[in-house]
């Protein structure tokens, strides 16, 4: 196939888990002998064009002028996608199928589907109402009517867990079977070759410490404030720990303000952003990974945790709750609870024997169960799918245009038939 990827972001753009989704599942597609384009946007010196590794990357700049406010930047955005997609389109011909990914990509997804006539797949990676914990302001409603809208023109709509196939169905009203449960994967070579590193631990803890490790961005959702709570109990049932929080946020001002107040500044140790070997580095450092987020569409740093062979704790929540089976794989905690955190943390802690099991079945499950391989495969079934359902829809529509143009025909032929004999009976009376 010639597929089409229309997302916000790409390597080295990363905002959030969208830009690793692409470039993976793009990579395994082009290794599954189909072709592979992107358009994204380009930021700092990313090159306009770039042949990843077979991956035919696009990079579109934003207007000159500074829009008013986030939705006209994207807005600006999707025009500009539009014209790349036109050029792309007059020099090699058409896509087989458009892949758009998030609601920031929709206005030119459905304008190059109506175009174009191409069949259009979506992947939903999260809500603005889970996000938000509902739709507060008209910004918000302004980006979750537009996840309906993508929802809507899309033949098939993709998303990463159970928990988010029920939660589009609820708030937009899809056709059950219209939405397909695809698992965001992991490269399961990630940490080959990786082994702890203790110079670069003793930059965040000593040899004696624990390690208890957050990675993500530092916004309300991910629970970063909870964690920071269930220290006192961690640090009375286990003294010789270390928070270590990884990653950047508009949170980070005030956690730092929350861990000052609490007076465990000395057990907690903010890292700032990590590029991608520091994160490597980092979990194999790691003693316990906890992901304590209170909405989570589907949570890839629990896989990269789970992978990378550290004893890994969640929250009850959305794809988390469906990664990890409690005290078998991992552990998990009631979201927004930091005791039932501390609890599940220092059942890790002490008790080494239940760490080296869950480890080792979590490892396992990863890579039977979030390839690339089979996601991708996934994938493609679905790209038929549309591509079927978009073929259908045409034949249907031919046969509704013959079966009207038949209508029209008898309708003519009826009228000339009622104006001859009118004519002859005026004839025949004159």
């Amino acid at each position: 196939m010639k597929i089409l990827m229309l997302t916000w972001e790409y390597p080295p753009r990363i905002v959030g888990g969208i830009a690793r989704v692409v470039h993976d599942l793009s990579k395994r597609l082009i290794k599954d002998g189909h072709d592979v384009y992107v358009i994204t946007y380009k930021e700092g010196n990313a090159p306009e064009y770039e042949n990843d590794k077979g991956v035919n990357v696009y990079r579109v700049n934003n207007y000159i002028i500074n829009p008013n406010n986030f939705i006209d930047w994207v807005m600006q955005l999707n025009f500009n996608m539009i014209a790349k997609a036109n050029e792309i389109i007059a020099k090699e011909g058409n896509f087989d199928i458009i892949h758009a990914h998030d609601w920031l990509v929709a206005y030119a997804a459905k304008t190059l589907k109506n175009s174009y006539g191409t069949p259009l797949v979506s992947t939903i990676h999260a809500t603005e109402a889970g996000r938000n914990s509902g739709i507060h302001d008209e910004t918000q409603r302004y980006i979750n009517d537009t996840e309906w809208l993508l929802t809507y023109e899309s033949s098939e709509v993709i998303v990463n867990s159970n928990f988010m196939k029920n939660d589009i169905q609820r708030l937009f009203g899809l056709p059950f079977e219209k939405i397909n449960v695809v698992p965001n994967g992991i490269n399961i070579t990630n940490f080959n070759g990786v082994e702890r590193d203790y110079e670069f631990r003793r930059q965040y803890a000593l040899d004696n410490e624990k390690i208890i490790l957050f990675m993500g961005r530092l916004v309300y959702e991910k629970g970063v404030q909870h964690l920071i709570s269930a220290m006192p109990k961690i640090l009375a049932g286990y003294h010789d720990a270390k928070l270590v929080i990884a990653g950047k946020g508009g949170m980070i001002d005030e956690l730092k303000a929350q861990v000052d107040s609490m007076g465990i500044g000395n057990k907690v140790y903010f890292t700032g952003y990590l590029n991608s070997k520091q994160v490597c580095k980092m979990y194999k450092c790691a003693d316990v990974s906890v992901f304590p987020s209170t909405y989570e569409p589907f949570g890839i740093v629990a896989l990269e945790a789970m992978l990378a062979g550290v004893p890994t704790v969640v929250s009850d929540v959305g794809g988390l709750n469906e990664i990890i089976d409690h005290g078998v794989n991992g552990m998990k905690s009631y979201a927004g609870n930091p005791n039932s955190l501390a609890d599940s943390i220092l059942a890790l802690l002490l008790n080494p024997a239940l760490c080296d099991s869950v480890t080792k079945k979590a490892k396992a499950k990863v890579k039977e169960e979030y390839n690339w391989a089979k996601i991708a495969q996934d994938t493609h079934f679905i790209y038929q799918k549309a591509i079927c359902q978009t073929m259908a829809e045409r034949q249907a529509a031919q046969i509704e245009q013959e079966k009207a143009k038949k209508a029209k025909k008898a309708k003519n032929t009826e009228g000339e038939i009622t104006n001859l004999l009118s004519f002859k009976k005026r004839h025949a009376y004159a």
